[in-house]
């Protein structure tokens, strides 16, 4: 719902909403049903996705990106808020140290009070870096499309088989999947929040 509501008031901001567009998040608008699959098999999924088609670019490739960068920035920032206050509430800041991304989502913390305000900063964060890959559905592929002067076959290409033929929504939930235990997918956004996550520690 934040992702929404970030993408729809950054459109609205820049001049690229449509007339009548509401601001309001709707769960029917807004949930993937493949990201819903997705985070009950690994852990973390994604927003219902928001084409190059949706954005148009006749006002600058840099208010088109804004858009597709707006959710996942709003929903890592709103994370980081969240992991900061559980940091300053928790007088032991070595809680950060041992910690991964994968295990907040998991449910680490000793307290149901810990367990809620780690899941709820790191489910944030990792929703909203595993955003930023570059690949169908993800919106990091509308930020890496309008990033780029003009968009060649190799982007053509990714837009037919990623999102068209839906290949990497399946993609993603093999990664979901693979390797049993600790999914594909939990290793990346390790990798990637990690640094996010022990900043407070």
């Amino acid at each position: 719902m934040l992702r929404a509501f970030a993408i729809r008031f950054t459109a609205r901001t820049v001049g690229l909403a449509e007339r009548g567009d509401t601001m309001t998040p709707s769960p029917r608008r807004d949930i993937d049903p493949f990201g819903a699959v997705g985070a009950a098999l690994g852990g973390m999924g994604w927003g219902r996705q928001l084409t190059v088609d949706d954005v148009p670019r006749w006002r600058g490739r840099g208010r088109a990106a804004a858009v597709f960068a707006a959710g996942p920035v709003a929903c890592i920032l709103a994370g980081e808020l969240v992991l900061a206050g559980f940091a300053l509430a928790t007088p032991d800041a070595s809680t950060f140290h041992d910690l991964s991304v994968a295990a907040v989502l998991h449910g680490a913390g000793s307290t149901w009070t810990e367990q809620i305000m780690l899941s709820l900063g790191g489910g944030l964060l990792a929703f909203g870096l595993l955003a930023l890959i570059p690949i169908p559905p993800l919106d990091g592929f509308g930020i890496l499309y309008y990033a780029l002067p003009h968009p060649g076959h190799s982007m053509q290409w990714m837009r037919l088989w990623l999102e068209d033929k839906n290949i990497g929504i399946l993609l993603l939930l093999i990664f979901s999947l693979f390797p049993g235990g600790y999914p594909l997918v939990l290793r990346i956004l390790d990798i990637l929040g990690n640094l996010f996550l022990r900043v407070w520690g």
